[in-house]
C-alpha cells in the first residue's frame, strides 16, 4: 500500500506501528490497517514478482508489516510525492509501473519454485507437496525448504491462501456457503468456516450477505 494522502496507515497491533506505505507478505492472521482518509495505491503482486520488484524476497520480511521506507528507501517519498502531484488514476498507476519497472531486479526465484508456485495457482490452490515433488523431481523437504525459503511460507500454506481467496472471491460474488465448499475443494463447510474465519476474521455466512 502507498499511501500519497495526508493520513498516515497505522497496523492495528498491539505496537501500533505507523507508515506511510507498507509491505505485507503472506502472513498468517488478520492485519487491519486504518487511516483517518485513505489516498494510496495498492499492488497485489504474486511472491514471484515480489522476489524481483520489492529488493526483498517475501521471507525476508519474516511474517511482518514493514514500512515502506525501509523497503525502497528514499525511493518510497519520490514516489509518493510523485503520486501526490497526479491528477487521475490513470496517471498514478503509469508512475506506479514506470517506479516498478526501474526498480525490478534480476534476482530470480528457482525454476522449480516459480513451476510449484504456477501449480498452486492453476489448481486453485488443491494440490498436495507430493504432487509439486513428482512435478520438480524434488524431495519432498527440498520442495517444503526452497519454496519456504523463497516465498516466505509453506507450499501447504501458500495453498490454503490460494484456495481462500477463491472463496472469498465466489462468497462476495453471491454464491451459498454450500456451493463455495464444494467449488473450492473444502472436505464440508466446516473446514471452509475454519479457513474463512482465520484468513478474514468473518464467518462465511457474514462475507456471503456483505
Amino acid at each position: 500500500m502507498i499511501q500519497f494522502g495526508n493520513s498516515p496507515l497505522t497496523v492495528e497491533d498491539p505496537d501500533q506501528p505507523v507508515f506511510d506505505g507498507l509491505v505485507a507478505g503472506l502472513v498468517p492472521g488478520i492485519r487491519h490497517v486504518r487511516a483517518e482518509r485513505v489516498e494510496c495505491v495498492e499492488l497485489r503482486m504474486s511472491p514471484i514478482a515480489a522476489y524481483r520488484l520489492l529488493g526483498v524476497g517475501p521471507a525476508d520480511l519474516d511474517g511482518t508489516v514493514a514500512g515502506l521506507a525501509d523497503i525502497w528507501g528514499s525511493g518510497a517519498a519520490l514516489l509518493r510525492e510523485q503520486l501526490s502531484e497526479t491528477a487521475t488514476w490513470a496517471e498514478r498507476f503509469a508512475v506506479t509501473t514506470k517506479f516498478l519497472a526501474a526498480r525490478e531486479t534480476t534476482r530470480t526465484v528457482d525454476p522449480e519454485v516459480v513451476a510449484c508456485w504456477e501449480r498452486i495457482v492453476a489448481d486453485k490452490g488443491a494440490v498436495q507437496v507430493r504432487e509439486l515433488a513428482e512435478l520438480t523431481g524434488w524431495s519432498r523437504q527440498r520442495v517444503w525448504s526452497r519454496f519456504t525459503a523463497q516465498v516466505g511460507v509453506t507450499p501447504k500454506r501458500a495453498a490454503m491462501v490460494v484456495r481462500f481467496r477463491r472463496a472469498f472471491d465466489l462468497l462476495l460474488a453471491g454464491r451459498s456457503v454450500a456451493e463455495v465448499a464444494v467449488a473450492c475443494g473444502y472436505s464440508d463447510q466446516s473446514h471452509l468456516h475454519r479457513d474463512i474465519s482465520a484468513f478474514a476474521g468473518v464467518t462465511p455466512g457474514a462475507l456471503a450477505t456483505s
